[in-house]
């Protein structure tokens, strides 16, 4: 008891904290060695046996991949990119229209690859003329950009280069493009039910006559720029130096066919690199020291992102040259934007070792494996969310839950006929819903640029972020039971 005590209250005291702002790269060792004190385990040994193996093994898996992905964000921001698709994106659907404009301007960017800081920064600005001239108040934007960005194309869309769709791959063995035809009806449940949602909500407020009713707009400079520094915290956005919020002069930003392409080449060449160009390599090399034991199976889907995210960062220079004045203060910014965000998630990974290395989890672990043992894919699904939800990082609570049992899912799957294509899909799933709870560090800030409180907005963040993505959960649950890996 005294040993399941000492967990409870270092996971209990993670959420707090965190919440509270600190910075879980303290939070995490901290708790942990807090957790191993309760069941009377070395403390020394725990931190640099098993804390900081964990974190250190996954750095070392998944580093290039949070380094390429800032650069490519930070290019699209700083060439103007991201600010021309929002913009080109709204002026083709209107403001008749204004909640899908915003939505679908911030699905194309992230699943291209862009921060999703970088897209709340880019798209804001827009939302708030946008939202203005139809009349659609204002408290809907936060939720109109989480769909876009904090949903389906995090965790859904085949082959999105979000580090949600790519932590799984070294578990499972898999790509990003696992269980397509599943993730593309989950991204749709997960679209459809955010949009009925805010849809709704707009027309509720439209017959109860209220208008956009902003008082003031909020600027990146006093307060606010202060309150997304402190409260921002481990997500990944250089707060350094805040953007301001306004859009870019048309003059400043390239035309959409220029904007997009390197958004397009993501997709496009990852998947052409897995399918194409790495199988007709000569890969013989990777049974001999110092490349292997290792199969192309196992590194391929790893290699096909990498290749792609960087070709994409080239082409982003290249077509954007006069664009970046500063391109090595470019790459620079990006590289640092890499770092938090990569040694947070690796700093939760390194806690859940060593809870995992705890006498008591194995109580906890029979637990979960318990639910549903027929069908793992439940037990997996509930871990992940709540572990999702304890942290609320979805990146977070999926290291932690593959970290402890990735390899027992992976035995379970294969036990139960269940592919691991299939076992990645719903891990990535099942991170969104309950991270985006209202400690989420995503969630916080994303209030706090549109200038706005939990009391305000959160409600309708909820339903498309945390009920939408639940409720594609359980349809990829039942059509995976069903129907198996499509």
């Amino acid at each position: 008891m005294l040993d399941i005590l000492g967990i409870a209250l270092s996971l209990g005291l993670l959420i707090y904290l965190a919440y509270r702002g600190m910075s879980v790269l303290i939070l995490a060792p901290v708790l942990a060695l807090l957790a191993a004190a309760f069941a009377g385990a070395p403390l020394l040994a725990t931190f640099t046996q098993i804390f900081m193996k964990a974190a250190g093994n996954f750095i070392a898996l998944l580093f290039p991949l949070f380094l390429l992905g800032a650069v490519f964000g930070k290019m699209m921001e700083a060439s103007g990119s991201a600010a021309a698709i929002a913009h080109r994106t709204t002026e083709w659907l209107g403001q008749s229209r204004a909640v899908l404009a915003i939505v679908l301007a911030c699905a194309l960017l992230t699943y291209g690859g862009v921060s999703l800081f970088v897209v709340a920064f880019a798209v804001f600005p827009i939302a708030m003329a946008l939202f203005r001239e139809a009349g659609v108040p204002k408290r809907l934007i936060p939720a109109t950009i989480a769909l876009g960005a904090f949903t389906f194309t995090m965790t859904a869309l085949p082959g999105t280069p979000a580090i949600q769709n790519v932590i799984p791959m070294p578990f499972f063995g898999t790509t990003p493009f696992a269980a397509p035809g599943i993730g593309i009806i989950a991204g749709v449940v997960m679209l459809g039910t955010g949009l009925l949602w805010l849809g709704w909500r707009e027309a509720r407020a439209r017959a109860a006559g209220e208008g956009f009713m902003a008082a003031e707009e909020p600027e990146a400079t006093g307060p606010v720029r202060q309150a997304i520094r402190e409260r921002a915290h481990g997500e990944g956005f250089d707060t350094a130096e805040l953007p301001p919020l306004t859009a870019p002069q048309a003059t400043d930003r390239p035309g959409f066919a220029v904007a997009v392409l390197p958004v397009i080449l993501v997709v496009a060449l990852n998947f052409a690199f897995l399918k194409l160009v790495i199988p007709a390599l000569d890969t013989a090399y990777l049974a001999e020291p110092p490349y292997g034991p290792a199969t192309l199976g196992s590194v391929k889907g790893m290699w096909a992102i990498i290749a792609a995210l960087t070709a994409s960062i080239l082409a982003v220079w290249a077509l954007n040259a006069r664009r970046l004045m500063t391109p090595g203060k470019t790459l620079s910014d990006g590289a640092n934007a890499s770092v938090v965000p990569i040694f947070n998630t690796a700093a939760l990974v390194g806690f859940g070792a060593v809870i995992a290395a705890l006498p008591a989890f194995a109580v906890i672990r029979d637990a979960i494996l318990g639910v549903a043992p027929g069908n793992p894919l439940i037990s997996l699904s509930i871990s992940v969310n709540v572990l999702a939800g304890i942290t609320g990082s979805a990146s977070g609570g999926m290291g932690i839950a593959l970290q402890t049992l990735g390899d027992t899912y992976l035995e379970m799957g294969a036990a139960a006929g269940i592919s691991p294509e299939l076992l990645h899909r719903v891990t990535t799933i099942a991170t969104g819903g309950l991270d985006a709870l209202p400690h989420n560090g995503a969630v916080i800030s994303l209030l706090t640029i549109c200038g706005l409180s939990h009391r305000e907005s959160y409600a309708d963040i909820f339903v498309v972020a945390v009920l939408g993505p639940i409720l594609a959960l359980v349809v990829a649950i039942l059509l995976g039971t069903v129907l198996g890996t499509f």
